[in-house]
């Protein structure tokens, strides 16, 4: 397994975190119907919160990028992408214990989308994520805490 690292994201790191959104959707979005060139870096640049973000790095290098973004006394786990070429090592799924463990020791709910028929469901749920609604491009998902606030309906479609 590759040795991967976190470190804090800064605001040069946005174009490479857009870039890799852009690669990693754009199957299922085109799938779905909804691929937009350059509404899908957009949406990234414009949900960028620096204070929340994390790029993980491969070797030193960028290897992709997650986010936990507070609402109350939820987390929104966002813009966890990570390059194609490096998927599928336990590297994403090494990251995502990383950040529920430190959510897990404050008791915090976690929050996601992910695409309808996207594989990163399967993650999630091996992860204990459960579905609370979807609809027909999104699936919101929910895990740890106490169940019972709504979801943001911010779709992850571009």
């Amino acid at each position: 397994m590759a040795e991967w690292s976190l470190r804090a994201a800064s605001a040069p790191d946005v174009e490479a975190m857009a870039e890799v959104r852009a690669v990693v959707l754009r199957a299922d979005l085109e799938r779905l119907g909804r691929y937009d060139e350059h509404r899908v870096r957009q949406r990234l640049r414009d949900g960028f919160d620096p204070a929340h973000t994390w790029v993980i790095e491969v070797g030193g290098t960028f290897a992709g990028c997650v986010a936990l973004r507070p609402d109350g006394d939820t987390r929104w786990l966002e813009h966890f992408y990570l390059a194609p070429r490096l998927q599928g090592r336990g590297i994403g799924s090494d990251v995502l214990r990383e950040l529920l463990a430190r959510c897990d020791r404050g008791g915090v709910l976690v929050r996601l989308n992910v695409l309808q028929g996207s594989a990163a469901r399967r993650l999630y749920e091996r992860h204990g994520f459960t579905v609370e609604t979807e609809d027909p491009v999104d699936v919101f998902m929910v895990r740890g805490g106490s169940v019972g606030a709504r979801p943001r309906q911010e779709s992850q479609s571009a």
